[in-house]
């Protein structure tokens, strides 16, 4: 059984996401729901998976998916209680599974008690100092404060109808909140207390490099402010120096508890500046989201490892893996589409969206292939993983949502620039037939495909040659074999990956168009079967040596 008082468990964890509202459905309302969590158990220990990640289950409009919350210390009636999720938390940690929630702290949703006390107070009031509002421009202020854009598309600022605005970097049900506001930092402190008294283990910070902003005037124009990154931390937006103020008073309160919560930072930030969000005094960990931005190129995997190495030794911390999450298209997708000279595959993929998954052709079992051939680079490397929910199945991204079925507000906002998310939210299948492929006990909130079940849990367990096999084996083999957090480059033909880890075991990938000689030991997994005793194109082998 799992050491649960370990704490530094996180370091190496394998974490699996859950996007509730699409992983099992207890009720037959078409929404996946905590109940429907508790009722997957047996599944998420027999996966081998550190811990869980849970995307908001917190009460929402879903204006964003969960992500604009009405209280952030409750639970969506729709997805069950508080003693629902207590239930849950048992149940994970009774199979030494351990819990991570998402805490969104850049803005809450319009519905929250705070923002309607704002609306209802006037300019200038206590109420209103806790978000971000502003007089207009021109006669009446007719005009929004500034040019700036929101990131799902259309004006960053809505009116109110006494006549002032408010800023919403994101949808305009998400009002962002005033950091520089005592009484905003005091309220999240209590909300995290909130969640670790009733056990949970950690927290995933939404919009990280958020919260503390340069409001004043004059205002940079839009053109530049658009560009998110910057390496000296003066975007009047993202990644100011003050947030790390808040990220140590949280460390305060995590360092409360014995052992210590962890937390990990979405962090969109530039390279030599993710370090601070991971460090002891901070957050402790941040997103790498550079693996997920990765092509399928031995060169792209070269550099992006050699980054999170960089990131290791920078901020003491573990550095983290990942290849898909919530808001990107499906791995398997991306990796399955031609991606010409110029192109990257997330470009790509999002055109494909564009096209209802209609051009350019995917090629399911080259992308499934190339899939299977990452997840065992990224689980032998050190540093934690984490894994989205049908990842493990090899699911595709859904690219032939009809519009009427679209949630995400990307598709409605951008102007017909995004498709959305959505298609890689759509619920899980877990049995071949059935109304929902086993996801509940009628339909599910977006229609799933027919081809989802050839890819259902109960299809892959009766094949040993399965995606989730493989998975399952990999995560089995990891932790027996995973210690220390080295990494030692071995010099191969130019087109293969490989690294060896402490124990002599060593990760090998070829990128080629042929089979590549693997070096002489063991072969303890393949993502592929080997032929003639070498590993096939876009393929990866763990190998013991001696």
């Amino acid at each position: 059984m799992t050491d649960l008082s370990d704490p530094t468990w996180w370091r190496s964890a394998v974490v699996y996401q859950i996007y509730p509202r699409s992983f099992a459905d207890s009720n037959a309302d078409g929404i996946g729901d905590l109940p429907g969590i508790t009722s997957r158990m047996g599944y998420l220990r027999e996966l081998g998976v550190d811990a869980v990640w849970l995307s908001p289950f917190y009460p929402s409009a879903l204006a964003d998916g969960g992500y604009d919350v009405d209280d952030y210390r409750d639970v969506d009636p729709r997805l069950g209680t508080l003693a629902d999720f207590d239930a849950m938390v048992e149940a994970l940690h009774d199979n030494g599974i351990r819990v991570v929630v998402d805490i969104v702290p850049n803005h809450t949703s319009d519905r929250h008690a705070w923002f309607r006390e704002a609306l209802a107070s006037p300019a200038g009031s206590a109420a209103r100092q806790r978000y971000i509002f502003r007089d207009g421009r021109g006669p009446g202020g007719v005009l929004p404060p500034n040019d700036w854009e929101s990131g799902f598309g259309g004006p960053a600022w809505e009116r109110t109808p006494e006549g002032q605005w408010y800023f919403h970097h994101f949808a305009r049900e998400q009002p962002d909140l005033n950091w520089d506001n005592p009484e905003v930092r005091a309220d999240f402190r209590t909300t995290l207390r909130f969640w670790a008294d009733r056990g949970v283990d950690g927290f995933r910070v939404d919009v990280a490099h958020g919260l503390v902003k340069d409001m004043s005037e004059p205002f940079d124009p839009w053109a530049d402010v658009a560009q998110m990154q910057r390496g000296d931390g003066s975007h009047p937006l993202w990644d100011r120096d003050g947030v790390h103020e808040v990220y140590a008073s949280w460390r305060a309160v995590f360092d409360e508890y014995d052992p210590p919560r962890f937390a990990v930072a979405e962090a969109s930030v530039h390279p030599r500046r993710r370090a601070r969000y991971a460090s002891a005094e901070g957050l402790g960990q941040a997103f790498n989201f550079e693996m997920q931005e990765a092509d399928w190129r031995v060169e792209d995997y070269r550099r992006v490892i050699d980054s999170g190495l960089a990131d290791m030794r920078e901020s003491g911390s573990s550095t983290t893996w990942l290849l898909g999450c919530h808001d990107t298209p499906r791995v398997a997708t991306r990796y399955g589409l031609p991606v010409g000279p110029g192109e990257h595959a997330q470009q790509v993929a999002r055109q494909w969206l564009l096209r209802d998954g209609a051009e350019p052709v995917l090629d399911r079992a080259l992308g499934e292939r190339r899939a299977r051939a990452a997840a065992l680079v990224l689980l032998a490397l050190p540093g934690s993983t984490y894994v989205y929910q049908g990842d493990e199945l090899g699911l595709h991204e859904v690219g032939d949502l009809p519009a009427a079925a679209l949630q995400d507000p990307m598709a409605s906002r951008s102007g017909g620039a995004e498709k959305g998310r959505d298609g890689c939210r759509v619920p899980l299948p877990w049995t071949a037939q059935g109304p929902s492929f086993g996801f509940g006990g009628n339909g599910a909130h977006l229609p799933q495909p027919a081809w989802f079940g050839r890819y259902a849990v109960q299809s892959q367990e009766a094949d040993p040659s399965s995606t989730l096999a493989l998975y399952r084996s990999a995560l089995a083999l990891r932790r027996r074999l995973a210690r220390g957090e080295d990494l030692a480059w071995v010099e191969d033909e130019p087109q293969v990956l490989h690294f060896a880890r402490s124990g002599g075991w060593h990760c090998v990938t070829a990128f080629g168009n042929g089979p590549v000689a693997l070096p002489a030991g063991q072969v303890l997994l393949a993502s592929a079967p080997l032929e003639d005793g070498r590993l096939p194109a876009d393929a990866t082998a763990w190998v013991r040596m001696g």
